[in-house]
């Protein structure tokens, strides 16, 4: 079923062209993923495909009466307005027919209207809205329900639109970096809804494990064409590459071509016939596809940096509080050379605050950092750079570096290097203000690189980068011969880059896991559940806090109970699998994609357990009281 379907849309601003006349349609239970480079107009087409924005040419098309929910990527939300508060304020269907209910209810004689409206209230599970929305709430860390919108947080704000987004239960959902702002335990639960829900999706990521476990299409935006892929990530890749050899061979044969048609050109005399003239207007159209680049870069280099001596930077006995926050609890590390960490942990454990003490932006409250003597910093932030009026992207670049020294004498220029993180020579005389947010994101990291450091750190160097640049960005740190530490929420670019991991668990706590984050997922999804299971049998599990007091007047229904009785046995049925399912990690002779796709049905299978646990609990407190 279609569900929407656009026509020949276009978007420029004065002579910048973003995109024109793009067709494609979205249809019920279709997840895809836009992908192009940074500056295509990616988030212009989710505006327009969304409402919030028109389109020069063409039109959008949609099912009459669909519901469609737009999580962009700075949505605004109410200041004024609590966390819970913003919840129930939307227009949300749920919170319409609760509305409707209680007025019912109020007029016990119109039995007609109680009746249609219990209809409805049934028709959306509405009876547990309330459970609903503060398990998203908790999941998605936003448990201080009485706190204003105005002191949140940049990434708060994102989740709880997420949040909205989600609890609206739209036939069609537009995406904007859903993954932005959200540490690995959150972009997991959300990929694990999103597979299991029953919703269309249309999106924007940079996620590739995102796109791999969520998606079944992805559409290309390349050059002003649209490529169709009805797969996975891993789908996508092999297809492009296919094409890309396709488009290679059909090149070589048009060059041929054009050399024929080209001596042709040469023989023939000044006056010409129709037939000829027919034949010089094929031959501009073989030149002018003979002659097309592609602007794609691969990045192969030898750095020639600074040589790392014996003392590279010794943490000793690193300590460091907020408050009562304890952040690092007497630290001891000494880096070696080469020495490749990736930095994961949940939002607020003290990621970045680690970066700035080793990097001396911060001093430790105890002990002390000792950097060696030819270390060279290059520290990529979260808060980008500032940029003057008027600057040109050039003139960014050179007020760090005019070029990168590599082996055997030679070296890249500033210029080369903006090439390769895919700014071409027109693009490098443009104004920076002119350059879209992944762009500025994308010159940032060049004005970091092309200060040639032999000790380079990375805050989040993924967020607003397109596939294109963080291939290129992979390529170049691969060829990386320093020390490189990485904060990062993208899986899949922590995999091809890091060979151990600092886990920040909070509270000072530091756990230092040799492997990359699959192999460390796997481990942690391959551990026994003998406490939980321990606790639950010594009944020191709860009713959550967070569900509103029961009137202890309340008896169950006759569904609930028999909701109650179907739990256990559910609850039972899904251990039984879950035991299965972790007794198939001891075999010593799984691959890495087997590993990641059982870990993967292994989460999905837990958060079923956690959700039904919750439920059954929730009605056996009122069975009880």
């Amino acid at each position: 079923m279609n569900l929407l379907t656009v026509e020949n849309i276009s978007k420029s601003y004065g002579e910048l062209v973003l995109f024109s006349n793009l067709s494609f349609g979205i249809n019920k239970d279709q997840k895809i993923a836009l992908i192009a480079k940074n500056g295509s107009g990616k988030t212009s087409i989710l505006n327009i495909i969304s409402g919030k924005d028109r389109s020069e040419t063409g039109q959008v098309v949609s099912r009459k009466g669909i519901k469609i929910s737009f999580l962009e990527q700075e949505p605004y939300l109410n200041p004024n307005l609590t966390i819970e508060e913003t919840i129930l304020s939307t227009e949300n269907e749920t919170l319409s027919v609760i509305a409707t209910y209680e007025k019912a209810v109020l007029d016990p004689e119109n039995t007609e209207a109680y009746q249609k409206a219990f209809e409805a209230m049934e028709r959306l599970n509405a009876w547990d809205f309330e459970t609903q929305y503060k398990q998203i709430l908790f999941k998605l860390h936003l448990n201080q329900l009485d706190q204003k919108v105005s002191e949140l947080s940049g990434g708060q704000k994102k989740r709880l639109a997420l949040a909205n987004a989600l609890l609206n239960k739209p036939e069609l959902l537009i995406l904007d970096e859903p993954t932005n702002h959200l540490d690995l335990e959150m972009i997991e639960w959300l990929e694990a809804y999103f597979s299991k829900e029953n919703i269309t999706l249309f999106m924007v990521t940079h996620d590739r494990y995102f796109l791999e476990r969520v998606c079944n299409e992805i559409i290309e935006l390349d050059n002003n064409q649209l490529y169709s892929y009805k797969g996975n990530y891993s789908y996508y890749l092999r297809e492009k590459e296919a094409r890309a050899e396709r488009e290679a061979v059909e090149q070589h044969k048009t060059k041929l071509l054009f050399k024929k048609e080209l001596d042709w050109m040469r023989r023939q005399p000044k006056a010409r016939t129709t037939k000829s003239k027919s034949r010089i207007d094929d031959f501009m159209q073989i030149k002018k596809k003979a002659h097309q680049r592609r602007q794609e870069h691969q990045v192969q280099l030898e750095l020639n940096m600074e040589r790392l001596g014996s003392k590279i930077l010794e943490l000793h006995n690193v300590s460091k509080t907020y408050g009562e926050k304890t952040i690092l609890d007497k630290l001891d590390y000494s880096f070696t050379k080469g020495e490749r960490v990736g930095i994961i942990g949940q939002n607020g454990t003290g990621k970045s605050t680690f970066l700035n003490i080793i990097t001396q932006k911060e001093l430790p409250d105890g002990g002390k950092v000792v950097v060696g003597d030819t270390i060279k910093f290059g520290y990529y932030t979260q808060k980008g750079i500032s940029i003057k009026e008027g600057q040109k992207v050039i003139d960014v670049i050179r007020e760090f570096g005019d070029y990168i020294p590599l082996k055997k004498g030679k070296q890249i220029s500033a210029q080369q290097l903006l090439e390769r993180f895919l700014f071409d020579r027109k693009k490098q005389y443009d104004f920076v203000e002119k350059l879209s947010g992944g762009e500025r994101k994308r010159l940032y990291l060049c004005t970091v690189l092309i200060q040639n450091p032999n000790f380079l750190i990375l805050d989040e160097p993924t967020n607003d980068l397109d596939i294109v640049t963080l291939n290129v960005l992979e390529s170049f740190l691969l060829d990386f011969p320093g020390c490189l530490v990485v904060v990062s929420h993208d899986r899949y670019f922590m995999d091809k880059i890091v060979d151990h991991l600092f886990v920040f668990k909070g509270s000072g706590s530091i756990d230092d896991f040799p492997g990359n984050y699959s192999d460390y997922r796997a481990y942690e999804t391959s551990k026994t559940t003998a406490e939980r299971e321990a606790k639950n049998s010594e009944g020191e599990k709860t009713v959550k806090t967070s569900w509103k007091e029961k009137d202890s007047t309340r008896k169950l229904s006759y569904l609930e109970q028999k909701e109650h009785k179907q739990l256990e046995k559910e609850i039972q049925k899904l251990e039984k699998q879950k035991e299965v399912l972790q007794n198939k990690f001891v075999d010593p002779d799984l691959d890495g994609d087997t590993i990641a796709q059982l870990s993967i049905e292994l989460k999905e299978l837990s958060d079923s357990i956690e959700t039904k646990t919750e439920r059954w609990f929730e009605l056996s407190a009122i069975l009880e009281g």
